[in-house]
């Protein structure tokens, strides 16, 4: 018996042993498993390692001056991409505002419903600062349904324009759009919704330039355009000579517009349609040799969202200033995209496109998601406008033919009105009006 109860202690020691032992191998294998996942591969050490991080946004001056780049620049040589990114790690995403916002109406889901009572808000041939190219009625487009649709949201309504309560808003403030001629198409549209109330000699227009200001005097309020299509400095910075063979960029700079940008109260920026014109020319700002490094126009959009938003993060949230970023505005080049066969564009469509979930090849998603990348690194302290969803639908509402061509068109081009749409820009009043519905709602 004694024998058995000492064979019985051996069982229990032998089993506890097993036991510690089954324990310990479990945790030096998550151990190790944690150390294998949190140390990278060894050629991505390497890799990693041997990226340059250059820090955005630093004045640098040669001879006492900073060399401002302008359509005469030329790159001193163009060599591969070197692969430096923009060191700017963002700010941590607030999931608690995140979760808020989902929960509310989404108000860029919805559809368009023909309203003939309430729009258009203004009158196209009532407003003295309208925009021959974006005029259509007047160069001869007769069909004005593109006049008449009213964008509802699904399951909520947007909030009911209104000229008062807006310029109330805007009272002592500056009301500033950032970008290319689609956000100058915004701020003309911006500018012809609230100009109306304005007595003529309390109201002014600034010559076009590069920052063209309109103002209203009983407000002390602006609304500007600044001519910035690319966000950082660039040798296309001219609103009116910037057609040019070579594209060249500081990827590391926003400081020669955020000069103009940063006295702003409120600022409405965007920038798409220039990226997708083939490859890019990055100057650095610390090149002193003049040369070049050429990236494909995506990436290149990339690290400057990085430098705009390491400008908005240092600047525009501390200063409390109101940062809305508008998504892109999609084409309508190709009409066998919504009616399978057919080989036009967007030339005498009348009507939006009914599919919900319709999306064409002028709107890119790889680019949406750099976009919500950089900004979900903002928190909540930027608002994105997504107009692409809701304006793909709107094959309609492009001027196409009926608009003022500053190149005189040749006797082929007349014979084919299809060649020479522009499928590009909105006519006015039109889906515009809508994005500054938008902006209203959010302000």
């Amino acid at each position: 018996m004694q024998r058995w109860n000492r064979r019985k202690t051996h069982l229990h020691l032998l089993a506890l042993l097993f036991v510690f032992f089954m324990v310990f191998t479990i945790l030096h294998n998550e151990h190790s498993i944690r150390k294998i996942q949190e140390t990278p591969d060894p050629e991505i050490r390497r890799r990693d390692a041997s990226i340059t991080f250059v820090k955005p946004n630093v004045l640098i001056t040669r001879n006492g001056a900073s060399e401002i780049l302008d359509r005469f620049s030329k790159c001193n040589g163009t060599r591969d991409y070197s692969g430096r990114k923009i060191s700017w790690s963002g700010r941590k995403p607030d999931s608690t505002n995140r979760r808020e916002r989902s929960e509310r109406c989404d108000v860029f889901s919805g559809k368009w419903v023909f309203d003939n009572t309430s729009y258009p808000l203004y009158n196209e041939s009532k407003c003295p600062y309208m925009s021959d190219q974006l005029a259509c009625h007047k160069h001869g487009r007769t069909d004005l349904r593109y006049q008449y649709w009213r964008w509802q949201p699904h399951g909520c309504n947007l909030k009911r324009w209104n000229i008062a309560e807006m310029w109330e808003k805007l009272r002592g403030k500056r009301l500033m759009f950032v970008g290319d001629s689609l956000n100058r198409g915004q701020w003309i549209s911006m500018v012809c919704l609230l100009q109306s109330v304005i007595p003529a000699d309390k109201k002014s227009m600034s010559p076009n330039a590069p920052l063209t200001i309109f103002r209203a005097e009983e407000y002390n309020a602006t609304i500007e355009f600044l001519w910035a299509p690319l966000l950082v400095e660039s040798n296309s910075d001219d609103p009116v000579n910037h057609r040019l063979d070579e594209r060249i960029i500081r990827p590391d700079s926003v400081l020669k517009h955020s000069s103009e940008w940063e006295h702003a109260d409120i600022l409405v920026f965007n920038t798409y349609l220039w990226w997708r014109q083939g490859p890019v020319k990055l100057l650095w700002n610390a090149e002193e040799n003049g040369a070049c490094e050429e990236l494909d126009g995506r990436e290149a959009m990339e690290l400057v969202m990085m430098t705009w938003a390491d400008w908005v993060a240092s600047r525009a949230i501390p200063l409390k200033k109101r940062v809305f970023f508008v998504t892109m505005s999609p084409t309508h080049l190709w009409s066998r995209e919504w009616e399978s066969g057919s080989e036009g564009n967007c030339y005498d469509e009348k009507t939006p496109i009914e599919l919900e979930s319709y999306w064409g090849s002028g709107s890119d998603q790889p680019t949406m998601r750099i976009v919500e990348n950089v900004v979900e690194k903002l928190s909540s302290e930027v608002t994105v406008l997504n107009i692409t969803q809701l304006s793909e639908y709107r094959k309609d509402g492009h001027p196409s033919i009926y608009r003022k061509f500053w190149e005189e068109l040749s006797p082929q081009q007349l014979s084919n009105p299809a060649s020479y749409s522009d499928c590009i820009h909105w006519c006015l009043p039109g889906v515009p009006d809508v994005w500054n519905e938008l902006l209203f709602h959010f302000l």
